[in-house]
């Protein structure tokens, strides 16, 4: 019979406890999510690139007051939709890779007051940007950024802060 020296064997021993630990573990979700945190998702995402144009529009010197009115619009009527993209069981605690956090089912209305303001806020930009004055709409893009962040420091999971 042929026998493993002791070292290899607990190595051997280290390994597949090491793989076990490694899958299947508590912290990784297991559901598959439903169509609306998808859809959510993508809300977010073209939030952000319409938000990440406005601010590239800003950093030239002669921005396109037009698309940066377009880009608001879009942003207001994105923002509308937010509070219906949350219904109830589709947090981090519901086992969904997602970055809603319980927060905002147990804060509805500060949870849709956080919309409202960004939906204020990009409503506002779109305003002025039909004025093309570049200092105005740069201090609103700001303040729409800070509606943005404002949501995000407490409805939303921020893997960067683990």
């Amino acid at each position: 019979m042929s026998r493993l020296p002791a070292p290899r064997l607990l190595l051997s021993a280290m390994l597949v406890c090491g793989l076990a630990a490694c899958s299947g573990g508590d912290s990784a979700p297991t559901k598959e999510p439903p169509p609306i945190i998808k859809e959510r998702q993508a809300n977010f995402k073209a939030i952000g690139g319409a938000f990440k144009a406005v601010r590239g529009e800003l950093e030239s010197d002669a921005p396109d007051f037009a698309l940066i009115a377009a880009k608001a619009n879009d942003i207001n009527a994105r923002a509308q939709q937010i509070p219906n993209h949350f219904p109830a069981l589709t947090s981090t605690e519901d086992d969904y890779d997602t970055e809603a956090l319980p927060a905002i089912w147990k804060k509805p209305e500060e949870f849709k007051a956080a919309a409202a303001k960004l939906a204020d806020e990009s409503a506002k930009l779109a305003t002025l940007a039909g004025g093309g004055d570049k200092e105005a709409v740069g201090a609103q893009a700001m303040a729409m950024g800070g509606a943005c962040k404002g949501c995000h420091d407490q409805f939303r999971f921020d893997d960067e802060k683990k």
